[in-house]
């Protein structure tokens, strides 16, 4: 279902798992999206943390309702190019 956010989820749910203020500090994976220790995440965790809650937003908004969030396929952005230099969205794309 293109309106389910559980693949940015999971992607999430594994770069914080990945990330130093969970392996090296030691804090739950809770403690890390709130401030202070969220700005100790890594860049693509942040871009996760936002997508994902905006993801989360339009599930509710209602000028989403009929159209849905648009998809975001994080595997594919994932292996493209390396992986580096690009923003998850879930925006329309404009005409």
């Amino acid at each position: 279902m293109p309106s389910s956010c559980k693949e940015l989820r999971e992607a999430l749910a594994q770069c914080l798992q990945e990330s130093d203020c969970v392996m090296v500090h030691r804090n739950s994976a809770a403690d890390c999206l709130r401030e202070p220790l969220v700005q100790t995440l890594p860049l693509q965790c942040q871009q996760l943390k936002k997508g994902f809650g905006e993801c989360k937003r339009g599930l509710v908004d209602m000028r989403k309702r009929f159209r849905g969030n648009m998809p975001v396929t994080y595997r594919t952005l994932e292996t493209s190019e390396g992986g580096k230099g690009y923003q998850l969205r879930h925006t329309y794309p404009e005409y």
